[in-house]
Formats: C-alpha cells, sequence, structure tokens
C-alpha cells in the first residue's frame, strides 16, 4: 500500500490543479444531486420488532387516528382567573375549530370536551388543546405544521395581560441540530494551532481546505443519500465535527512530514510522494480503523444507528481520501516554501543549507581565502531530534510514580460514570427559548412530569363481548400500578376490535422511574391476557424511546468486546507485541471510563453546567456511549500508531547497530528517542481535536453536546494522560520486553507496512543495481526462509543474479524446495526474508502486488496437465513468466512446450518487447535442449546455496496470486 501512496502523492504532487479541480467538480456535482433529490433528515427513532414498534403497528392498522404524530398546546390563565372564564374559554374553542380545520389534522380535542378528561389542570388555571395528524412525524407536511404554528402565533397574541401559551407535543419536540459562530472558534484555535505547529502561514491552511472539502463533500453525499433512505438530524452534526477533526489531523501528519523532510534537504516532490507513502499509510490504517468501529455500531441492531454509523464512516472515509490525495496537491502549489520560521527561510525557493553551500562556491569562484567551510549535506528524511524531551525523561525515570498518578486519576474521574442514565432527547432538554421548552414546562408545573411523556397500551379485542366493560375493567387494572399518576383515556375504536388506555405517568418521560412502570405494566401481560383475553402491548413516543435506550445499553457490552477484541488484533498485527497492544487497549478502556465520567458529572450531577450551558440536567442521549465508544476508538489508534511505531522503529534500528542484541537500555532508549521525534505532531493533532469539539459544546444541539463533550474530554485524557504519558512510563516498565511476542503468534499474524517501510526501502536502494537499469532480474544477497514447527529453516541464501530484458534464466539448487521458493519469490508470491530483489524495474516486497499481476506462474512438477498449465501461464500479455519444473517434460510435451514458448516469444516480441523466463530444473541439460528448441541456446544457470533440507509439510508461506 506505501508504494501506491508514493505514487498517488508524486502524481497528486505534478497535477495539483487537476487535483485540486475534479475535487471541486466532484462537490459540485453532488452539491447539485443534493439541490434536486434532497428529502430532509428525519429523527423519529424506531426499532424494528420491539414491542413499542409493533404496538404502533398495530394502531396504524387499526386506530389509525392515534397512531400519528401528536401536539398540544397549553394555556395558562392569568393570575386570579381561570381558562373556564370568558372571554378565554371562547377563544380557546375558536382555535380548537380553526386547528381541526387544517388539512392533516385528523383531530384537534378541545379541554371542554365532556368524553374527555385530565386536560384542564386541578387548579383550573392551565387548559390542553391536543391534536393528532395524519402519519408520522416525519409524514406532517411542512403545510400543515405551519398553519398549526401561524394559528398558535395568533391565539398567543390575542391572549390577555398575564396569559401564558406554548405549543408543544411530539411533533415539536425533536431539534434540528445547526452550526454556530462558536463551532467556527473551534477551527480559528485549529488554525492557530496550526500556524504555530508548521510555523508557517501559509502551510497551516493546507490542512484546513483539505479538511474543510472533504466535510463539504461527505455532508453533501448524506444529504443526497435522504433521497433513498432515512437519515436521523443528529447525523450530519455528527459527520461534520468527527469529519473537521480527522481531515484537519490526517492531513496535519502527512504536511508535518513533508516539512520535516523538506528541512532536512529532501527534494519538495520527492518529500511529498514519501510524506504520503509513509505518513499517508499510518493515515489510512487510522482511518479503516476509525470506519470499521463506526460500520461496528450495527451490531446493536438499530437502523437508525447503523446508517449513522456507516454516515459517519463515509465522511472518514473522505477525510482519509481527500488527505491522501489533496493534500499533496497543495504542497505541489508551495513547492519549495514549506519551510517555515526557523526551519531554513527561503530564497527563491532553495533553503537556507544550500543557499550557503551557493555562497561557498560562489566565494571559492572569487578566490576569497575566508570562504565559510560547506556544510555536510543531509541524509535524506527527517532528523532525529537531538535532545529528548523533558517531559518523557521526566516519566521514564519515574514510571511507576507516572503509572500510578494516570491510572488513580483516571479511575477518579470514572466515578461518575456510575450514574450515567440514557435515554432519548425530548423538549425537555431544548433551550429555554424554544417555545417547545416552554410547553414542556408550563405541562410539568401544572399537569404533573408525567403530562409530558404519555404511554399507550393497545390491544386486539375482537373476543370481547363488552368493549366498553372490558376498556373500564382494564382502566381499573392499570389505576393500581404505583407510577401511575391516571388513566386520561380507554377506549375501543370504532370497530370495538382495538382497545386503547392511554396512562399518565407521575414521572417525566425521560425519568428512570418511567422505564420501570414500562416494564412493570410489561410484567402483567400474561396475568391480563388469562384474565381478559386481551394481547395488550405497551407503545406511545415514550415507550419507543424506553425500547431504544434498553436496546443500546444491551448492545454495549457486545460492541465493547468487538472493538477492544479488535484493538487488540490490530494492533499485535502493527507492532508485532503482545504488551504493547495489551497496554494500549487498557488505556482506551481508561479513556472511555474518564469521557463517561466528566459526561456524567456535568449532565447529570450538574458540575459546570451553567458554564457550559446545559439546560437541564438529567440522562443523556441513548447512543452517546456506543458513538463515544466507536469513534474515540479509532483516534486513540491513531495517537497510538504514530507515538508507538516510532519508538519500535528506533527500537529495531538500535537492536541491528548492537548486532541484534537487545537490554533494557535500549528499549528505553528507543522510547525517548520515539515520543521526542513524534510528540510535536501528536500533541497538535490533539489539540487541534479536543477544540473542534469542545467547540461543539456551548452552543450545541441538545444531542450532540454530551457526545461533543465526551469526545473532547476523551480526546484530551487519551493523548495527553494515557498515550504521552501511561504509554512511556509502561513501556519503560517493560524495556526490551515489550516487543515480545510468541513465534507461533507471530506466524499467524499478517504483516501490514503502516509506516512506509516499503517507501523508504525502494528510495534507498532507487538506483540499485544501477542508475537506469532496466533487465528483468536483479538478485543480491537473496534470502528466504521456512518457518518450521520450532524455528527458522534456510530455503537458500546469497542468490546473485542479473537476466537482460528477454532474457532466461535456469535456476537449480540440491533441494527441490530451494529453487521453488527462489522462482516464487521472483514471481511475488513469496516475500524475501532479506536481500535485494527486482523484478521487470519493481522493488521487492513493496511492488509484490504489481509483480504478482505481472508475472505468471507454471507450476509443472506433479501436474496432471502440465502443458495446459504451461499455456495458461503464457496466456494474455505476460512478459515474464516464471516455470517450476522444467525438466519434468519429456517426448512430445517437450516439444510441445518449446512451441509454447516459442510461440509466447514471437507474440510478445510482436507487442511489447521480449519474453523473459525463468524455470527450474534439476537435469539442466535436458531443460537447455528445451530451450534450444524455443530459441533461446544460452540461459543464464544460477546454482542456489542451500542450507538445509526441508520436509515436505514446511510451510513456505506462499502469497496466492
Amino acid at each position: 500500500m506505501s508504494t501506491i501512496l508514493f505514487t498517488l502523492g508524486r502524481w497528486a504532487y505534478r497535477h495539483s490543479w487537476r487535483v485540486l479541480i475534479a475535487w471541486i467538480l466532484l462537490l459540485g456535482i453532488i452539491g447539485g444531486g443534493v439541490a434536486l433529490f434532497m428529502k430532509g433528515t428525519d429523527n423519529s427513532f424506531t426499532i424494528p420488532g420491539t414491542e413499542a414498534q409493533q404496538g404502533l403497528e398495530l394502531l396504524n392498522r387499526t386506530f389509525p387516528q392515534a397512531s400519528g404524530a401528536s401536539a398540544q398546546l397549553i394555556v395558562v390563565a392569568p393570575d386570579g382567573e381561570t381558562v373556564k372564564d370568558q372571554p378565554l374559554r371562547g377563544e380557546i374553542d375558536d382555535l380548537v375549530t380553526r386547528l381541526g380545520d387544517i388539512d392533516g389534522v385528523t383531530s384537534a380535542t378541545s379541554p371542554f370536551d365532556e368524553m374527555v378528561t385530565g386536560l384542564v389542570s386541578d387548579d383550573d388555571r392551565a387548559a390542553l388543546v391536543q391534536m393528532q395528524f395524519d402519519g408520522t412525524s416525519t409524514e406532517v407536511s411542512h403545510t400543515t405544521v405551519d398553519a398549526v404554528e401561524k394559528a398558535a402565533a395568533d391565539f398567543h397574541a390575542n391572549l390577555p395581560d398575564g396569559a401564558q401559551s406554548a405549543l408543544g407535543g411530539d411533533l415539536f419536540a425533536a431539534s434540528i441540530p445547526a452550526l454556530s459562530i462558536v463551532e467556527v472558534v473551534g477551527v480559528l484555535v485549529a488554525l492557530f494551532v496550526l500556524i504555530v505547529t508548521f510555523r508557517s502561514f501559509a502551510v497551516a491552511w493546507f490542512p484546513l481546505v483539505s479538511a474543510l472539502i472533504g466535510v463539504g463533500l461527505a455532508i453533501a453525499l448524506i444529504f443526497l443519500a435522504t433521497a433513498v433512505t432515512t437519515i436521523s438530524a443528529t447525523t450530519p452534526m455528527l459527520a461534520v465535527m468527527l469529519g473537521l477533526a480527522v481531515g484537519i489531523d490526517y492531513a496535519l501528519f502527512i504536511v508535518s512530514r513533508h516539512q520535516d523532510q523538506v528541512r532536512a534537504g529532501m527534494d519538495p516532490e520527492e518529500s511529498a510522494a514519501r510524506a504520503v507513502g509513509t505518513a499517508g499509510s499510518a493515515v489510512v490504517f487510522a482511518g479503516v480503523t476509525v470506519m470499521i468501529a463506526l460500520v461496528g455500531l450495527s451490531i446493536a441492531g438499530i437502523p437508525f444507528l447503523s446508517t449513522m454509523g456507516i454516515a459517519a464512516a463515509v465522511a472518514v472515509a473522505v477525510a482519509v481520501a481527500v488527505a491522501i490525495s489533496l493534500t499533496p496537491a497543495l504542497l505541489g502549489f508551495a513547492k519549495g516554501r514549506v519551510v517555515g520560521w526557523g526551519g531554513g527561510m527561503l530564497q527563491r525557493g532553495v533553503p537556507t543549507r544550500r543557499r550557503r553551500a551557493a555562497e561557498v562556491d560562489a566565494a571559492a569562484t572569487e578566490g576569497d581565502d575566508a570562504a565559510p567551510e560547506p556544510e555536510p549535506a543531509p541524509a535524506p528524511g527527517p532528523v532525529a531530534p537531538a535532545r529528548p524531551n523533558r517531559w518523557v525523561m521526566l516519566v521514564t525515570r519515574h514510571p511507576i510514580i507516572a503509572t500510578v498518578a494516570v491510572v488513580v486519576g483516571l479511575g477518579i474521574m470514572a466515578i461518575p460514570s456510575a450514574s450515567l442514565h440514557l435515554a432519548l432527547p425530548n423538549a425537555g432538554v431544548q433551550p429555554p427559548s424554544s417555545q417547545a421548552r416552554q410547553a414542556y414546562d408550563l405541562n410539568a408545573e401544572y399537569f404533573g412530569a408525567g403530562s409530558n411523556g404519555p404511554l399507550v397500551m393497545a390491544g386486539t379485542i375482537v373476543t370481547s363481548t363488552d368493549p366498553l366493560g372490558l376498556m373500564d375493567d382494564l382502566k381499573k387494572e392499570v389505576e393500581a400500578i404505583p407510577g401511575v399518576k391516571r388513566v386520561a383515556l380507554a377506549t375501543p375504536n370504532a370497530t370495538a376490535d382495538t382497545g386503547l388506555i392511554q396512562i399518565v405517568p407521575t414521572t417525566a418521560p425521560d425519568d428512570p422511574a418511567t422505564a420501570d412502570l414500562v416494564r412493570e405494566l410489561r410484567s402483567h401481560h400474561d396475568e391480563w391476557q388469562d384474565e381478559y383475553g386481551v394481547d395488550l402491548k405497551v407503545t406511545g413516543y415514550t415507550a419507543v424511546g424506553i425500547d431504544v435506550s434498553d436496546r443500546l445499553g444491551a448492545a454495549l457490552l457486545p460492541f465493547g468486546i468487538f472493538v477492544v477484541g479488535l484493538s487488540f488484533i490490530l494492533l499485535m498485527i502493527v507492532f508485532r507485541s503482545i504488551w504493547v497492544p495489551l497496554k494500549a487497549t487498557l488505556g482506551y478502556l481508561l479513556s472511555i471510563l474518564a469521557a463517561f465520567g466528566a459526561v456524567a458529572a456535568v449532565f447529570e450531577w450538574g458540575w459546570l453546567a451553567d458554564a457550559l450551558h446545559v439546560t437541564r440536567t438529567g440522562p443523556v442521549i441513548s447512543f452517546m456511549p456506543i458513538i463515544l465508544m466507536g469513534v474515540l476508538f479509532g483516534l486513540a489508534m491513531d495517537y497510538e500508531v504514530f507515538l508507538v511505531s516510532r519508538m519500535r522503529e528506533d527500537f529495531v534500528h538500535a537492536v541491528r547497530a548492537r548486532g541484534g542484541r537487545a537490554n533494557r537500555e535500549t528499549a528505553i532508549a528507543a522510547v525517548r528517542s520515539g515520543f521526542t521525534a513524534s510528540a510535536r505532531v501528536v500533541v497538535a493533532a490533539a489539540v487541534i481535536m479536543f477544540a473542534v469539539f469542545a467547540a461543539f459544546v456551548p452552543e450545541g444541539d441538545s444531542s450532540i453536546k454530551p457526545i461533543a463533550l465526551g469526545l473532547a474530554v476523551g480526546i484530551a485524557v487519551d493523548a495527553f494522560l494515557v498515550r504521552m504519558t501511561l504509554t512511556p512510563a509502561v513501556m519503560a516498565l517493560l524495556g526490551d520486553k515489550a516487543w515480545w511476542m510468541p513465534r507461533w503468534l507471530e506466524r499467524l499474524l499478517p504483516k501490514v507496512d503502516i509506516e512506509g517501510e516499503a517507501v523508504e526501502h525502494e528510495r534507498a536502494h532507487a538506483d540499485w543495481p544501477e542508475p537506469d537499469w532496466n533487465g528483468a532480474l536483479a538478485a543480491d544477497d537473496l534470502e528466504v526462509r521456512a518457518e518450521s514447527a520450532d524455528t527458522d529453516v534456510v530455503l537458500f541464501s546469497g542468490a546473485h543474479a542479473r537476466v537482460a530484458d528477454g532474457g532466461t534464466l535456469l535456476v537449480t539448487a540440491a533441494d527441490p524446495h530451494a529453487s521453488r521458493a527462489f522462482l516464487l519469490t521472483v514471481a511475488g508470491r513469496i516475500a524475501p526474508t532479506s536481500g535485494l530483489l527486482r523484478v521487470s524495474g519493481h522493488l521487492l516486497p513493496g511492488r509484490a502486488a504489481w509483480v504478482r499481476a505481472h508475472v505468471s506462474v507454471a507450476e509443472l512438477t506433479g501436474s496432471e496437465s502440465p502443458l495446459a498449465d504451461l499455456r495458461r501461464a503464457l496466456a494474455g500479455r505476460t512478459r515474464f513468466v516464471v516455470i517450476i519444473g522444467l525438466d519434468a517434460l519429456t517426448g512430445a510435451d517437450r516439444d510441445q512446450a518449446a512451441a509454447l514458448l516459442r510461440d509466447a516469444s514471437n507474440a510478445v516480441a510482436a507487442k511489447a518487447g521480449q519474453l523473459t523466463v525463468a524455470a527450474s530444473a534439476r537435469d539442466l541439460g535436458a531443460a537447455r535442449e528445451l530451450l534450444a528448441d524455443a530459441y533461446r541456446p544460452k540461459p543464464d544457470t544460477l546454482r542456489l546455496d542451500t542450507s538445509a533440507a526441508l520436509d515436505a509439510d514446511t510451510p513456505t508461506q506462499v502469497i496466492p496470486s
């Protein structure tokens, strides 16, 4: 992957305008699609299969006038008067008539209707006008809503002095999240951090431009998707918040690597390509982990949450794609002007050190004896800082104190999480200026907290011979249950086949006691079914919210196991260690618990609630924990990879320098140097993410506030306490044992290159075997080992070969495993253990994917139809063919094989050049004779040095074509 990204980065750098225009055009095209096809978002939360949803479906079929969206208008009389006094009562009656005439309103119930009770408060100061609509809240047209709001506004304008009215209910309970000026402050903070980090005004804009284009495209895609699916109103805001944070950070990692390399003297074009190939590889890995975690939200089995996770994953995917393509294009506009203050100011695009060299040459030309000595040319790539970071020195000198302090501190932060309660948002969490919030508060004041969230019980009563008597009996049963304030309505429908009971609890809809009441009502299901023959289901808006919260709570454990398990496995693959992933995973859990604790302290306990503009304390939105776990997982892995991969790189280099010997001092030195080299960019990334997330807290939507706060606290805790304090402390305690892994486990795990080692390897040997070499095969000191049960067995070692384009190589060895392994290595099917190998201009193992696609293999030894296998290998446009067991062909098969090779050689020569053949044979005479018949009379011969014979069962880790 890193070599592909390297090629992409170089191409984007060279074609900056094309890349920028392509992204802008794509944004414009999708934006046009949004304008044409967008249907809008939906804040209705449903879970197919739950009892509440089944009850709504029953009402929709048999009691449609009670199944649609509902709303209510509360009227409060002035002090000393009642709602029954004229002229207020007459105005209320007129309002009811006007509302009932609105198209889309199926019924408007007067509080003075004799058939209904409970719509006038006990002190007669307040009254409720109830409305029922045709369809769910998402199906009610804007025209209907506007007409209701206008009628309510006109009514309010004509009220006598001291009277109050507010429009609320389920239809108006959900607010649509919107951006505010405070979020812009977060972006400005990010810009300031970027300026300080890069020490450049021009370069600081690159990550912001990249992130903003990515966010715009992601949001456009989400709104376009509303044409074919239902998307909640919270989803776009979550995508903005997440896409902006990761978009800035991903571009930051690439630009930072590029700037360091240019400061070290690397050519800007080469540097941009390498930055994308190295830092870009880590960006892709980090992005994929975030996407996997977000898509994993579907584990909960809740459609709206699955859609939210997929949409957020799309935002991250777009951020990754923009970062690895648009960022190098923007660097192409800057050329060499990226060094910044104090990093070698530029003069016409030439770094200071180069300018100094030019001054040396000029002085020498003029004969100036006092000419300054030229500075030595720096090595390519970033230069490690000379002095270790003071913080990591302090932490690694006192690792036990640092470890205990972090663990105890985060444990204390996590204490409030034990009191965290979950619920879906309602009008009670909206700002006090909201009319729906005012209606909610007035309703709770005059009718009790439970009136804001009535419960509904519905069931089929078709078998009853006395529907009215049955509903009266059920009403008495329900009223006897603790937690029920009153039964507002108990009636059959017009056809007497479905009964409906409307229950007003004593507690608010998001109070845990209301959820207990729902469970208590459901616990009587079997009892009432046996006694009355009615299958009653508890439903309604409040019950749906409770079911969603219960389902989300039940999904937390399996999702947590999924995320923690995935974290452990991914980090084992990356770092080839047991202890590092274990430490990272436990650190992630500490970060999550601390974030939960901070959210509970603010939204449950009320700490800093006023400062953060939290209008009402209580339960937080149900999907906050699972969203927080998924997003923070990816971001935590991001910091872990960027910090610890540099530590591992320095440790491996130190061990090689010591002849393969490792000790505790070497490991601690690698921790310090690796931390110092990567701390600056990680600090900048964490501060930017914290600023972006924190900006959504003060003025954010009630649904977004707890998620944003949790992410902001989680990022700060994970980056500064877990990754930059706990990680070096634990690594110092473990020493060289931190990199231990059982041999059997290492053999099972796939190998990935997330730090671009293949790119560094390729660029370091760009001129090997010689500049502009265009032969078919070159190998120096090539070695391949096979892993057996107890140890590694050398298949062959010290292999040297040069084959010109169109040439032929015959490979022989005492052990046929060796020659087969060599040819499979040449074909990209086996990764070389050491040495150098270039096939058709491509250096392996970095370009193995290209080689596998262009070098065909024919295994003739033991084949039932060797000629068919050879014919298949020579088909297509292959210019390089590997033949294993060439001397296995005899007689007529040999003649036909020679003819096949001759025809293939002629076909290739007519189109693309010459056919190169590499073949293994123990009988060299027979192989040469066959090749002579194919007009290849003088093949080169390679005799492999095999160190040990192998059993037939010894694996060779062949990579499938």
